[in-house]
């Protein structure tokens, strides 16, 4: 990887990993439901001009079906229980568990795509699992006040993103990425229109909340999906997925540094756990008695 792209990689892990904590800031003024729909209506908006180009309008409009399954499951949905879980959860928690998107990537790819998993891509999944339940097993509290249910919702929106890796790969590979990216952020935003005018907050935000609502939207969506169609043109899809594991570690950093969130042992030892386990998953670790 050339040093150019090693800082485009450091740059969208930075970026992606910040969203987490403008999240955790902007969810509890705005509500999981507006602030996503702020998120991805001002994304499309800055994306929009990638739609200047004819061809792209085109490719758009005749396989807008699709992109709109892509938007309920990659957008909509997942960014919603993941606002709704920074209501509670710390930045850096919620970050680490939403890195197992790869294990549910796997599994569903496996169960509906009939994508073959590897005896080492099993041994992964079991690693990552435990990782899981090392960093939230004291929390699974599902009582008033408790984070049961914020965790569950980040799990939530880690399998709805492995439905829509797989569907991606199925049915839209064949099309340019910026009119993937695009036509399911611009379609996420008109989803999200009417029930996130509908729960809007009856007092209005704070000039804070909005700075960073706005922040996620315009640095954490828009301007981190310029980053990563770049990357994936110069570096390589393999090189690319490199960031599911930098962008824990930066929310984790971000969020201690920032929000005074705490790095206890048990956070670090789930992290590490987890992050083997997916490494396994995605075969970036590989292990030759088992690669088969």
């Amino acid at each position: 990887m050339s040093g150019v792209d090693t800082f485009r990689l450091v740059l969208l892990s930075t970026l992606w990993g910040m969203s987490f904590l403008f999240m955790r800031v902007a969810s509890p003024e705005f509500g999981a439901v507006p602030l996503v729909m702020v998120r991805m209506g001002v994304a499309a908006l800055v994306l929009l001009p990638l739609f200047t180009v004819a061809r792209y309008r085109q490719l758009f409009w005749q396989h807008k079906g699709s992109l709109a399954i892509l938007s309920v499951t990659n957008h909509v949905i997942p960014f919603s229980l993941l606002a709704y879980a920074t209501l509670s959860l710390e930045a850096g928690f919620t970050s680490l568990i939403n890195a197992t998107t790869p294990i549910f990537t796997a599994l569903i790819g496996m169960a509906a795509f009939a994508t073959p998993i590897t005896r080492q891509q099993y041994f992964g999944l079991a690693i990552a699992f435990f990782g899981v339940y090392v960093l939230s097993a004291n929390r699974l509290d599902f009582s008033t006040g408790g984070d049961g249910w914020s965790i569950l919702a980040t799990m939530g929106a880690t399998f709805f993103y492995g439905i829509a890796g797989n569907f991606s790969k199925a049915r839209l590979s064949h099309l340019p990425i910026r009119v993937v990216a695009g036509g399911s952020v611009l379609i996420s935003g008109l989803i999200l229109s009417i029930p996130g005018f509908l729960f809007w907050p009856e007092t209005m935000p704070s000039t804070q909340g909005w700075l960073n609502a706005l922040a996620l939207a315009v640095l954490s969506t828009a301007f981190a999906f310029f980053l990563y169609f770049q990357l994936l043109a110069s570096a390589g899809a393999t090189a690319t997925s490199t960031v599911t594991f930098l962008v824990p570690v930066s929310a984790l950093i971000w969020g201690y540094l920032i929000l005074g969130e705490v790095l206890s042992l048990q956070v670090i030892a789930g992290m590490a756990i987890t992050l083997v386990g997916t490494a396994i998953t995605t075969r970036i670790l590989r292990f030759k008695r088992l690669d088969r």
